[in-house]
């Protein structure tokens, strides 16, 4: 077994084996006549016993008619690479599935469906790589499919009268005509959530949606097939005003606005197909006779031996038992040296292996891996964080029921003692009322906020990725920083060479350089670039050699070199005590250190450090004025992540911690009561990324990472957070703004379409009335989170 795409549960892991280890059960299968496939053309329901079939790469594919195989064999690529995608989904939705609501965690059941709170699509609580979400497909269908007549419709109803081409009553049925497919198919999953909001009492925006949408269409369904039972006073242009494109276009702008969010939703996954992508997908073993084959992760078990050659990572954790390498673990520890590896060290899995071959015995694989726990707890960590609560949902409930109480009231007041024909005015006044109570304005508040608040902040270099990001920012008072990446470049560079013997330092470093052209350690790289950077001229190599993570050997100009660390010198019995303290001191400044000799004595030592990022210091003073609680937790050594401290003035440090301390100090702290953002650039950041209040990557960093948090620094420059926090404030006031708009517009509404000005002047509201203070609402929130654009 191993770590391999669509392995991520060991559900999965055991349905792989078994389909790999007894193919009979696929011969059982097909001999089986009665068994339902699909066409893979036309998609029907056939059976093994269909004379239409054929037979493709082994694998069999049956057809319902003779055009459908016909077709299949003019492009067969294109629908065996659907059928074999269906396939997958099949798999995908295999029993032991548990799916979830990504607003109301706490729902979970073994099958797909809505949720019972909020009616969205349960999503499965563990994604796989396959990124395919077929609400999302539905809702893009339905809405291109119905965008033309939803445009007819509005284009006829605004500018119908002035251009003539029917008479109005004709106009009227065409309207109806097109309004149909719009409201009764495209609209359908809406009414249903709303419906659903009802049996299960608990109202939402759905339901306002389903209520002001049905309102305004039957109202104008009515007014099309019996225009008589209206008063002459709502004759319009020949005809009774009529509200078909207040219903469609509702219905397409809810579509195109659920489009958008089920696209932002399946980011939240992405985190866990960047981390499941890591792995490699085929192993080398060695057998017990000494042969070698390549075989897939799934056939490796504990106690196999493994080859990993240079370039390749390392399938599964174990332990080296032969070869010398060096292995870039970041993603575990965040450290951007490469760790040097003998028989007996321990490996990680999905590890690059940078030079050297090894020989590992597999310790861990499938859910046992350090990859797959990380895996585990990003999962975890998304999925325990609160559903945001917006203001709109928190009020929706009552505002709902007050809307229904005051229409039913209206249509029995105006019923009773209203004046002929009273039960007509009771029921355009009913409609009138729902109508403006249409929750566009309400829809639009946040979403439009958002909308223009996430635009300004990608001109500023922070992308945020959900709203969620944008509400909390502007609470946070405690920020944890990785160092690698994060507070450093993230990158080993050059930091000087200091001479003994007599050499100068360009000398040690020009001969340092030169060794190093044979080997591809990144700490060689750094050396290499900053003497070509100071114009030094570098000599040939030969009798190059690698000392197995120690150091390098060779002859350059006529001499022999060795650049290491302290063990290679001592190798090479050469006495490195004259330059212990310069090079303990810049240990202490967080720089790795390398000796060089030259024909067996000692000439100098170079030093290599990540270095901090101009932007850092002036990031961390900023922070720390602002109120913040700035916290280092870092996987490199606490002597490293001291000397970083110190320079920038962080007090609180915790080197040497794994994901897994991360996430628990992020957990702690907000048990705690503080509110937690968590700034980091690699894979080992991704749970705590996840778990904190507000995660924020660099965008110099690791896919995961981004893909974890909730906030991007595109140039990776910790300014940007005061960027983020001061546009989080002015989003949240003008959220707050846009929210309050929409509900005066119906708070005054609402008591007009009710008619409670009649008595006293005669005044009432007509629906198209109502249409109109709605697009006003709407209106004033749009206009008003424009000004967002000037803001930061």
């Amino acid at each position: 077994m191993g770590w391999t795409r669509g392995r991520f549960l060991e559900g999965f892991i055991a349905m792989a084996q078994n389909k790999s280890e007894h193919p009979h059960q696929h011969n059982t299968e097909r001999a089986d006549p009665n068994c339902q496939l699909t066409d893979p053309v036309c998609g029907m329901q056939v059976t093994k016993g269909s004379p239409h079939h054929l037979e493709r790469a082994g694998k069999p594919f049956y057809f319902c008619s003779v055009k459908c195989l016909e077709t299949f064999k003019r492009d067969p690529e294109k629908f065996t690479a659907q059928h074999n995608k269906n396939e997958v989904a099949v798999k995908q939705a295999a029993p032991g599935t548990i799916y979830t609501c990504p607003m109301h965690p706490e729902i979970r059941q073994d099958h797909p469906g809505s949720c019972p709170k909020c009616g969205m699509a349960l999503e499965p609580l563990m994604p796989s790589l396959e990124d395919d979400n077929p609400e999302l497909k539905n809702f893009t269908r339905r809405f291109w499919w119905t965008l033309p007549f939803t445009i007819v419709v509005t284009v006829l109803a605004m500018f119908g009268h002035q251009l003539g081409w029917f008479s109005m009553t004709a106009q009227t049925w065409i309207e109806l005509v097109l309004s149909i497919p719009v409201v009764l198919w495209a609209g359908q999953p809406f009414f249903v959530r709303g419906w659903q909001s009802v049996i299960n009492r608990s109202p939402n925006m759905w339901t306002l949606i389903g209520l002001g949408t049905a309102a305004a269409f039957i109202y104008s369904v009515v007014a099309t097939v019996a225009p008589g039972v209206f008063p002459e006073t709502f004759m319009s242009m020949g005809r009774i005003a009529v509200y078909f494109e207040a219903a469609v276009v509702i219905i397409s702008l809810t579509l195109f606005g659920q489009i958008l969010e089920l696209r932002a939703r399946s980011q939240t996954s992405a985190a866990i197909r960047s981390l499941l992508g890591l792995a490699p997908k085929t192993a080398r073993r060695i057998n017990a006779d000494g042969t070698e084959e390549d075989v897939p992760l799934t056939h490796v078990h504990e106690g196999d031996r493994l080859r990993v050659r240079p370039g390749e990572k390392v399938p599964v954790d174990g332990i080296v038992e032969d070869g010398a390498s060096s292995l870039d673990e970041s993603m575990l520890t965040g450290e951007p040296l490469p760790v040097s590896k003998c028989p007996g060290d321990k490996v990680i899995g999905a590890t690059m292996n940078t030079s050297g071959t090894l020989v590992i015995r597999a310790e861990k694989v499938g859910s046992a891996t350090v990859l797959s726990q990380i895996v585990q707890l990003v999962a975890q960590a998304q999925r325990s964080r609160a559903p945001m609560q917006r203001m709109a949902d928190h009020v929706a409930g009552y505002f709902v029921m007050a809307v229904v109480g005051i229409a039913i009231i209206t249509l029995i007041v105006w019923g009773l003692f209203g004046p002929q024909p009273s039960w007509v005015y009771g029921l355009i006044n009913a409609v009138a009322v729902l109508i403006i109570a249409c929750p566009c304005a309400l829809g639009l508040a946040t979403p439009m906020s958002i909308m223009v608040a996430t635009g300004r902040g990608a001109t500023q270099g922070v992308l945020f990725r959900d709203a969620a990001a944008i509400e909390n920012f502007r609470k946070v008072d405690t920020l944890i920083v990785d160092k690698t990446g994060t507070l450093t470049e993230g990158r080993p560079a050059f930091e000087q060479a200091i001479p003994t013997g007599g050499m100068d330092a360009d000398e040690v470093l020009r001969l340092a350089a030169s060794l190093d052209q044979g080997s591809e350690h990144p700490l060689a790289d750094a050396i290499v670039n900053a003497a070509r950077e100071r114009g030094l001229i570098l000599g040939a190599v030969s009798d190059f050699e690698s000392g197995s993570g120690i150091g390098v050997r060779g002859q350059v100009e006529g001499k022999r070199l060795a650049l290491g660390n302290t063990a290679l010198m001592d190798q090479e019995n050469i006495d490195v005590t004259i330059m212990a303290s310069s090079a303990e001191s810049l240990r202490t400044k967080g720089a790795s250190i390398m000796y060089l000799a030259a024909d067996g004595r000692l000439t100098g030592l170079l030093a290599v450090s990540d270095p901090i990022k101009k932007s850092t210091p002036e990031a961390v003073k900023d922070l720390k004025e602002a109120g913040i609680r700035v916290i280092m937790a870092t996987g490199d050594g606490v002597s490293t992540a001291k000397a970083v401290a110190e320079q920038l003035g962080i007090d609180e440090i915790h080197g040497e911690v794994k994901p897994a301390d991360k996430l628990d100090l992020v957990s702690k702290l907000q048990a705690g009561g503080r509110i937690v953002a968590m700034a980091g650039d690699g894979i080992n950041d991704a749970p705590a990324l996840a778990k904190a209040d507000v995660g924020i990557a660099m965008g110099t960093g690791t896919d995961v990472a981004m893909n974890s948090a909730q906030v991007t620094l595109v140039k990776g420059d910790l300014r940007g957070i005061s960027v983020a926090r001061h546009l989080s404030d002015q989003t949240i006031a003008n959220m707050k703004q846009n929210l309050g708009f929409a509900f005066v517009y119906n708070a005054l509404g609402v008591p007009l379409a009710a008619g409670v000005l009649y008595p006293f002047v005669g005044l009432l509201l007509s629906p198209m009335f109502a249409a109109l203070a709605m697009s006003l609402s709407s209106a004033s929130v749009v206009f008003n989170a424009l000004r967002l654009r000037k803001s930061v």
